[in-house]
């Protein structure tokens, strides 16, 4: 048994209740033997099981009081993974679903994302087990007051700098945001992102996501000389990520015939309609299935799961983990998609990539074609710094630079590697060594 399959051993054993965190450590481990080979250094350093295992793991109880005068009790999270490149930076989540292994395997992705935007940031992963739907605004500013209060100490600008992800918007980082103010009893911007502009928030953070996923996207149609103009595309989700990404592939001329929720999805062969679907989801809170009262061409049909099914040029799953398996990623293929487009965290299993590029399907990883968000999450902790101010173009030519040289350096990374063009395995080999690097000039860390 060679070193890296003993080190994956090793972690299946130590985590073997964590089904996704595994998964993420072995579509990393899936790329890097090639890289130990020539680098002995960081064989003999042990560098594999230093990088799987979480600098810190934090868990604490959340109790908050409903609008019926509840006492309610939840579980809150903050993985600090790996700051060996910069303060930890991650989103936190609020979503029933949440667990150690779900956050263990973001946190992971997030140290890999964070460095291939180049920006001087570690990676962590929090949140809570907390549903926001349903909830009045009272009850999640209570909520939110008291996450902060346990959260707060772990935290700072020059330490652990969270952000929103599922479940946590400008609304949540407000109320938490001004409980960490009135605890510290100073204005420290920069120790959360995603912020409203009103108070240190930076333009774009919004959309980041979803415009790097697509910017990321063209940068690969582009160096296959494939036109991107005139695809169709299917969209899973209709969250923040799914919707910004919608508006920039309209605007860069595809097609995007379907999108979804957690109930179903939509059909409409004439393309979306972006303005009301985003002021049915963004605005009025509603459900999908409520397109096609105003529109009755569109067809609603109930199981999200079944979005792959419609026939695309490109797909980008913006949803959730393991939204494509093997099965779907085979109905995809059947289908003839050129691309798979990662908006999500890990929305591909293992067994569904290697199927895809088996069959020559063109991949974009989450690690890189999601890493739009906080890359513009790095650029407001920057302005926050500097008292600055920059104005949305300024900061979309940012984010999309920050894509472009993604792209390069995955491009180069798995080249270099014997991968040819493979920006899963570009992705991974790029951000694992400047990683692995940065732990070995700071010693046995």
């Amino acid at each position: 048994m060679n070193y890296l399959e003993k080190t994956l051993a090793n972690v299946k054993k130590r985590n073997a209740h964590e089904p996704e965190y595994i998964q993420a450590v072995e579509e990393v481990f899936m790329s890097i033997a090639p890289v130990l080979e020539q680098r002995p250094d960081y064989v003999e350093a042990n560098i594999l099981e230093r990088m799987t295992e979480p600098e810190r793991t934090i868990i604490f109880r959340v109790p908050w009081v409903n609008d019926k005068g509840e006492l309610v009790v939840n579980r809150g999270f903050r993985i600090q993974f790996n700051g060996a490149r910069g303060p930890y930076k991650g989103g936190l989540r609020f979503h029933p679903t949440v667990n150690l292994s779900i956050l263990k395997f973001l946190g992971f992705e997030q140290t890999f994302k964070n460095t291939l935007t180049g920006r001087p940031i570690g990676g962590g992963k929090g949140g809570s087990d907390f549903d926001p739907k349903g909830k009045s605004d009272k009850e999640i500013m209570r909520f939110c007051q008291s996450f902060m209060t346990e959260l707060y100490r772990h935290i700072g600008p020059d330490v652990d700098v969270p952000a929103g992800d599922i479940g946590v918007g400008s609304r949540e980082i407000g109320f938490l945001y001004g409980q960490y103010k009135r605890i510290r009893g100073a204005y420290e911007g920069g120790v959360l992102t995603g912020k409203h502009i009103e108070y240190g928030g930076s333009y774009v953070r919004t959309e980041a996501t979803g415009y790097g996923l697509l910017y990321l996207t063209k940068a690969m149609f582009d160096h296959h000389n494939i036109p991107l103009a005139g695809k169709v595309a299917v969209i899973s989700g209709s969250g923040n990520v799914a919707l910004y990404a919608a508006q920039k592939a309209i605007e860069l001329g595809l097609k995007v015939v379907a999108m979804s929720d957690s109930s179903g999805y939509v059909y409409d062969a004439q393309g979306i309609d972006l303005p009301y679907m985003i002021d049915l989801k963004e605005v009025k809170k509603g459900r999908i299935s409520e397109y096609i009262k105003t529109h009755p061409h569109a067809q609603y049909v109930e199981g999200w799961e079944n979005i792959w099914n419609v026939k695309c040029d490109v797909a980008f799953p913006c949803a959730t983990q393991n939204d494509i398996t093997l099965e779907k990623a085979e109905k995809l293929v059947a289908n003839g998609v050129i691309a798979v487009a990662e908006g999500a965290n890990m929305p591909t299993t293992n067994e569904a990539l290697e199927y895809l590029k088996k069959n020559g399907v063109l991949i974009t990883p989450a690690k890189a074609s999601n890493a739009g968000g906080v890359a513009i999450s790095s650029v407001e902790m920057t302005q926050n710094s500097m008292r600055q101010s920059l104005t949305f173009e300024e900061v979309d030519n940012i984010l999309k630079d920050i894509m472009d040289t993604i792209h390069k350096d995955c491009v180069e990374a798995a080249a270099q590697y014997g991968f040819g063009y493979d920006l899963v395995a570009g992705a991974n080999i790029s951000s694992f060594m400047k990683v692995a690097d940065a732990m070995l000039l700071q010693g046995d860390y």
